[in-house]
């Protein structure tokens, strides 16, 4: 029986998610699309509904809308019990996750989302806070999926494919996300400008698991590259090692995509995957960023208007870093104009059966066929379309265990296996070079 389905958020990934649903009827029979502007909302349904694949099955996704602000909790909840879908969708800001989980409890409805916590006021981002509802979530018979888009949630599930079938313990993972689009702004971001601008000018970390006893605060410790490093305790168990913004550097050449530069970031999945990756000593994550992006993010940096907390105009309180994404082309309105491929994938070291195992797996991904598709460009596409399926994993019941959970927790084979039937197709590799 086809079930019902409530999305939070009208950006660029909730009209792919939702058009994705509708391409799947059998499993998504009713939607609700809820955000602060309603007319967003609309918008996404109608361009759902005249798609050509649409109702091509003879059977449509029924689709609605509504106005909710996302941190009102209890219109939030009444909305919810109103509604009474089987999973509510989180697509919207990151700051929003607690208050809709509050809200999911209340109504007594299991929750998505596809990146974790933020609070407004602090450019940082943990599992802690969300982790801390495990027990409200697991007494409630509920259950809370957490990151399921593909940067954190795909690179999780490969995580998971490739702890289940090659290895008996992985060593070292490299997460490499490359956009190889071009949309032709002098500078834009593919996603939501001030997360992302937030996420690319925070200091950058990797997660190792084991590490010296902490020398003397005045002594410098340096990495095997020579970079500044400070050690941080992660929340679990291992060690952050912090580097200033951008400070390391790589060249990779991607699959259909070319040689580009890419530079170790934050990112949220991999404190989970320390939890559960068996075997682990160290994960790392780059991402690609061509010269004219980081150029114009510096000149933003130094004259202030990355800025995340308020200062006063005109008598008035503004937060720079939002104004900046007033000024900035919306990312959903970058498919017609975007070009080029996307290259995002896990490079796996480790043994199987006492012998060294090599392994990468990734997906190649056109923003051209996207926007032919749903009228996105990829990066939305490539957030939007895992977070359909691990809903539809949920609905399905191939991912149900009450509690809150990181996508690498779950069996991935059925999610493996979606990933080719809903536009998303990897490729293996067991020979990739290595990144230094």
């Amino acid at each position: 029986m086809a079930k019902k389905v409530m999305l939070i958020g009208a950006g660029g990934v909730a009209g792919v998610a939702a058009a994705k649903m509708a391409q799947n009827p059998d499993v998504f029979g009713e939607l609700l699309i809820a955000s602060r502007t309603k007319a967003r909302c609309d918008a996404i349904k109608a361009d759902v509904e005249k798609r050509p694949w649409f109702a091509a099955k003879g059977v449509t996704t029924k689709i609605s809308t509504a106005q909710i602000d996302a941190m009102d909790v209890p219109r939030l909840t009444a909305l919810i019990k109103e509604f009474k879908p089987d999973l509510v969708m989180n697509i919207a800001l990151p700051y929003q996750d607690l208050a809709i989980m509050d809200a999911c409890l209340a109504a007594g409805v299991s929750y998505l989302d596809t990146a974790n916590y933020e609070p407004p006021e602090e450019a940082h981002f943990e599992y802690s806070w969300q982790w801390a509802y495990r027990e409200m979530f697991e007494k409630a018979g509920l259950t809370a999926i957490l990151g399921c888009g593909f940067d954190p949630g795909v690179t999780q599930v490969f995580s998971a494919y490739a702890q289940k079938h090659y290895f008996d313990e992985i060593h070292t993972l490299d997460i490499l996300d490359c956009n190889g689009g071009d949309h032709g702004y002098p500078f834009a971001t593919n996603f939501n400008p001030e997360i992302n601008i937030r996420e690319v000018s925070a200091k950058g970390s990797y997660w190792v698991a084991n590490r010296e006893p902490e020398l003397p605060p005045d002594v410098d410790e340096f990495d095997e590259h020579g970079v500044k490093v400070e050690y941080k305790k992660a929340f679990d168990k291992g060690w952050w090692v912090e580097t200033a913004p951008m400070a390391i550097k790589r060249e990779y050449v991607f699959d259909e995509v070319g040689k580009k530069d890419m530079y170790l970031l934050h990112h949220e999945e991999l404190e989970s995957l320390g939890c559960n990756l068996k075997g682990i000593s160290r994960i790392r994550f780059f991402m690609t960023f061509g010269q004219s992006y980081l150029t114009h993010l510096k000149c933003l940096e130094n004259v202030g208007m990355t800025r995340i907390d308020p200062v006063d105009f005109k008598g008035q309180k503004i937060v720079p870093i939002e104004f900046l994404k007033a000024l900035l082309p919306d990312p959903a309105t970058l498919g017609p104009r975007t070009k080029g491929k996307t290259n995002i994938g896990c490079i796996f070291e480790g043994v199987k059966d006492g012998k060294p195992v090599s392994y990468y797996v990734y997906n190649v991904c056109d923003h051209q066929e996207c926007y032919a598709e749903v009228g996105s460009q990829a990066i939305s596409y490539t957030t939007g379309v895992p977070a359909m399926i691990g809903a539809k994993m949920f609905l399905e019941g191939k991912w149900t265990e009450n509690g809150v959970h990181t996508c690498e927790e779950f069996n991935p084979d059925p999610f493996m296996e979606e990933l080719n039937r809903q536009g998303l197709p990897w490729k293996e590799n067991f020979n990739p070079v290595k990144v230094p």
